[in-house]
């Protein structure tokens, strides 16, 4: 059902798409061995315009973990687009040489134009502030195992709403399932963009608020996705080191919060999870990075059509 197809947006895949790749997820979690040769002779390309230290080292392990192999940059001064070639070109390119290509690009929309060149199925690793499917995946594959539900969800986003494209994704990801609701938590310069809103929120009836105070909703709520105050996505210094510090949770923050809350990151991060938070059962960040990698190979092994 997958095969040779594109991942550009989180909103790409039906639930019945997802629960797919999840289930084969969780077969490579159960016997990782029996998965060692199973892209034996498949080439992934990672297309990395810009720094990343999780999705690519993610995107290469679950190739490298499949038999597979793995050539591309990881920043673009170190390709010919340095030189000046188009995104059409280099993917004509890559995609000559290899069966899969993961792309992270600064400028929204980017992995898009590529598709509509490349002779390969391109994955969409990030492009600027708009969205991080297989971020999306790992978040969802986590929930999965750790909640066991997709729906009757209290889900508080908490931080750089704005640019934030995980929090876009998982926003449209989460808004397919019954009966959840998102608490929205920012600064105002911040907030989540308008269009989410118009198109994803009210669009499809989905309860939100809009908050300020973290610890006014701690208690409410199931989920709680801290994301950074992401430097570089400002054009003025003096904005985000005002910005930067918004948000911190720490352990009296998580005193407020339910004995089952589950504490979820997309990484790296810089000050906004204290660590002493780090020894908590409900801080399930590092676990979300494991998961990222599983939920990888079983997106791989679908879109090339291999088991």
């Amino acid at each position: 059902m997958l095969k040779y197809r594109h991942l550009i947006g989180s909103e790409d895949f039906t639930i019945r798409e997802l629960e797919e790749i999840f289930k084969l997820a969780d077969e490579i979690i159960e016997d990782q061995d029996s998965f060692l040769d199973s892209c034996h002779g498949k080439i992934l390309g990672t297309l990395f315009y810009e720094p990343s230290t999780r999705t690519r080292l993610s995107f290469e392990s679950a190739m490298l973990r499949l038999g597979g192999n793995v050539i591309g940059f990881s920043e673009a001064a170190s390709s010919s687009v340095k030189k000046g070639e188009s995104i059409p070109d280099t993917v004509r390119t890559v995609g000559s040489y290899v069966d899969i290509i993961a792309m992270r690009h600064p400028k929204e929309g980017a992995p898009r134009l590529a598709s509509f060149y490349s002779p390969v199925p391109i994955i969409n690793a990030g492009d600027g502030g708009h969205q991080h499917p297989t971020q999306t995946l790992t978040d969802l594959l986590t929930i999965r195992n750790i909640k066991g539900q997709f729906s009757n969800l209290t889900i508080g986003l908490c931080g750089d709403l704005k640019f934030g494209r995980t929090v876009h994704s998982l926003i449209k990801a989460l808004s397919k399932y019954e009966n959840n609701s998102f608490v929205l938590i920012s600064p105002q310069e911040l907030k989540i963009p308008d269009y989410i809103k118009s198109d994803v929120l009210d669009k499809n009836n989905i309860k939100y608020i809009e908050v300020e105070r973290l610890e006014d909703v701690m208690s409410s709520l199931d989920i709680l996705y801290m994301t950074r105050v992401q430097k570089e996505r400002f054009f003025n210094e003096a904005d985000y080191i005002r910005l930067k510090d918004s948000y911190i949770l720490d352990s009296k923050k998580m005193d407020l919060a339910r004995k089952d809350l589950t504490v979820l990151h997309p990484l790296p991060r810089v000050n906004e999870i204290s660590y002493e938070v780090d020894t908590d059962p409900r801080a399930c960040y590092f676990k979300q990075v494991k998961f990222g990698m599983y939920v990888r190979m079983a997106l791989m092994l679908k879109l090339l059509g291999v088991r």
